[in-house]
């Protein structure tokens, strides 16, 4: 079932971010006279899932879900239709129009993922707000996983600053970012009382974009383990362990927090421990005995952080939206730009970052929330205008370079070369696309 619900949330969103693009290139061929021979969602080789003819168009859905496409009349493209070229160009077809013309219907598939990204992510805003936790509130500091551990950070310290960015939104992503993208060296941080400034070596920026670790947490924010559900016929029901009530000490030694309770439990697995609980309003301790899991594990589920820290909430107008929906935008492309530069300075591996179908959906989660399936679709539309701008023959940045060379110049490539360049970047598009999709089944044979 969670399988099906990730796949339905990549189904239901590329098929938006598609149709919206060929629909983007649809629109202004058909206001400049041009002829829409098709419009498809997915590809149709050999047969369609579904198909109507409408006028001069066919509408319909193929059934190899690699994206979409307009065939639009006179124009060179992945159907490869040389004996339409043969013949003399009709006043309908696309290479009978000006050049500026054939720009514009070639820039409108990334015009409208761009302007769908920026809006969606203003709605976003608009219908759901921000609910973050100030970093002034985490008062305890940080909860450090071996991953934060491992660049220098120590549970309980309290971040000030990544680089030159104060840290003031409790978000162990910012830091991620600020290390991978803007080459962060040195994070401040006020550990015992006194501030100290922990370096970032620079291999951090490799390892913090391998696959493996793109989801790992750095840290989260440090809470004492309280009780929020005990399960059925587990130890701590066992023991009586009832809700809210608070771990303080293991086999005597103080543990304040979870993380300290967590790594003296795994110290202890399959053994009987002495717990120390303090129930909720009480001062009182009581101690109970308790023999843990062969995991190391009691059978509770822990109050969450917003149990013990204030968070805050930032509500939009719309009017408010719109501008902080495309600074969001703006910054996410800018992210996109850096990766790319990192990339090309070999700080960044692409066989790392690059993922198929698989890695996008899992991005979406195993359950279906609207906030994020929006906000993910957000950022693929923005993902996708980006790409198809890319130089590559058979995308549409290939056909605008062209173009562009043709209003400069005042020369027109050839048919010939035209087919011959949309082979070569047909070609290279599923090449990348066989790459993307191979190493999520590398990954997954691998575990």
């Amino acid at each position: 079932m969670d399988t099906l619900i990730t796949v339905g949330q990549l189904v239901l969103s590329l098929s938006i971010l598609i149709v919206l693009h060929e629909f983007g290139h649809f629109l202004p061929a058909r206001l400049f006279g041009t002829r829409v021979e098709k419009f498809y969602l997915f590809f149709d080789p050999g047969f369609s899932l579904f198909k109507k003819q409408i006028g001069e168009t066919e509408y319909g859905i193929g059934w190899l879900p690699l994206g979409g496409y307009v065939k639009i009349s006179g124009m060179i493209d992945e159907s490869f239709d040389k004996e339409q070229m043969d013949q003399e160009p009709q006043p309908y077809e696309f290479r009978s129009k000006p050049a500026w013309q054939r720009l514009i219907i070639m820039l409108g598939g990334v015009t409208v993922n761009f302007i769908l990204g920026f809006l969606i992510y203003a709605l976003v805003l608009f219908g759901y707000g921000e609910e973050y936790f100030p970093a002034e509130n985490i008062t305890a500091g940080i909860a450090v996983d071996s991953l934060g551990q491992e660049i220098g950070l120590q549970s309980g310290d309290k971040i000030l600053r990544v680089g030159d960015v104060p840290f003031e939104r409790f978000n162990d992503r910012i830091v991620l970012r600020e290390i991978a993208i803007n080459n962060a060296r040195t994070i401040e941080v006020e550990r015992n009382n006194t501030q100290t400034t922990v370096a970032v070596d620079p291999k951090w920026v490799d390892l913090l974009t391998r696959y493996e670790n793109k989801s790992a947490r750095l840290f989260g924010p440090r809470v004492p383990l309280v009780v929020a559900r005990v399960s059925k016929d587990s130890p701590a029901e066992q023991s009586g362990l009832k809700l809210e009530d608070r771990i303080v000490s293991v086999n005597g030694t103080p543990t304040p927090y979870f993380d300290q309770v967590t790594v003296a439990l795994q110290e202890q697995k399959g053994q009987q421990v002495r717990l120390g609980i303090k129930p909720k309003e009480s001062e009182r301790v009581r101690e109970v005995n308790l023999t843990l899991t062969e995991e190391g594990t009691m059978g509770v589920a822990v109050a969450p952080p917003d149990y013990f820290y204030d968070t805050e909430r930032q509500d939009y107008t719309l009017g408010e939206a719109i501008p902080a929906g495309i600074n969001q935008g703006v910054n996410f492309l800018g992210d996109q730009f850096k990766a790319f530069g990192q990339m090309f300075a070999g700080k960044i591996k692409v066989t790392e970052s690059l993922g198929g179908f698989a890695s996008i959906g899992g991005m979406f989660g195993k359950t279906w929330v609207w906030e994020r399936f929006w906000y993910m679709t957000a950022s693929l539309s923005l993902i996708l205008a980006f790409m198809n701008l890319l130089p590559i023959p058979a995308l549409d940045g290939g056909h605008v370079m062209f173009l562009l060379y043709e209003v400069v110049s005042g020369r027109k490539p050839s048919d010939t070369f035209m087919e011959r360049a949309t082979m070569v970047g047909f070609v290279i598009v599923l090449g990348l696309v066989v790459l993307a999709n191979g190493l999520d089944i590398w990954r997954w044979i691998n575990g």
